[in-house]
């Protein structure tokens, strides 16, 4: 229904020409989106930074949609179109993630995403090409071990495995802003990892 040729600005692109091995991380805030660009890698993943919540693509007209500048960087960077003209061999990375905060905001602007692309993207969601990504809700360290979890079961787990002392730290991450570059690397963007494994990771 519409083509969008100009790359959004705040786009921080691929190195790697084959994009069978690529995809583009649709971040939640600026914050957040500057840090996932430092811990990137530049090869495999592309960072577009989303500001707040998207338009409720469900009923909206098209001319409204395509009115939207944050719907706009998403066509335009993905290169597939949208619509019955929706080609996947037309797109830019070989899969698209959404990267949003693990709160009840994050889960809104997750589902407004959901529902653009289910409606209007709908082949890159039955090619199995649409993931969410999952972020670390805790940081714990005790000692030279560090673990980060996705929720408060995976935290008690860790805790009856390791026990309670005064060495025990656990820190809450409130949003994805307040993560480092090296602990996104670390977790969600670790180069090699499919985004449908799990995005936890224990290092020792």
């Amino acid at each position: 229904m519409m083509e969008i040729d100009v790359l959004p600005g705040k786009l921080a692109d691929v190195r790697a020409k084959d994009p069978r091995y690529t995809g583009l991380y649709l971040v939640e805030g600026d914050s957040a989106g500057g840090s996932a660009k430092q811990g990137r890698s530049r090869d495999l993943h592309a960072i577009l930074p989303l500001r707040g919540k998207i338009l409720n693509t469900e009923r909206a007209r098209m001319t409204r949609i395509l009115g939207n500048s944050e719907v706009q960087a998403m066509i335009a960077a993905i290169g597939a179109g949208i619509g019955s003209d929706s080609r996947l061999d037309e797109m830019r990375y070989h899969r698209v993630v959404i990267f949003v905060d693990a709160d009840v905001d994050g889960g809104h602007i997750s589902s407004l995403l959901l529902t653009f692309f289910y409606r209007h993207m709908r082949p890159l969601v039955e090619a199995g090409r649409l993931y969410l990504a999952r972020a670390p809700l805790y940081k714990m360290v005790k000692g030279n071990d560090v673990s980060y979890v996705l929720n408060d079961a995976e935290r008690d787990a860790v805790l009856g495995e390791w026990g309670t002392s005064n060495s025990l730290r656990i820190s809450r991450f409130k949003g994805l802003g307040e993560m480092s570059a090296d602990e996104m690397a670390k977790t969600v963007l670790a180069p090699g990892q499919e985004e449908g494994e799990e995005s936890t990771m224990h290092t020792s």
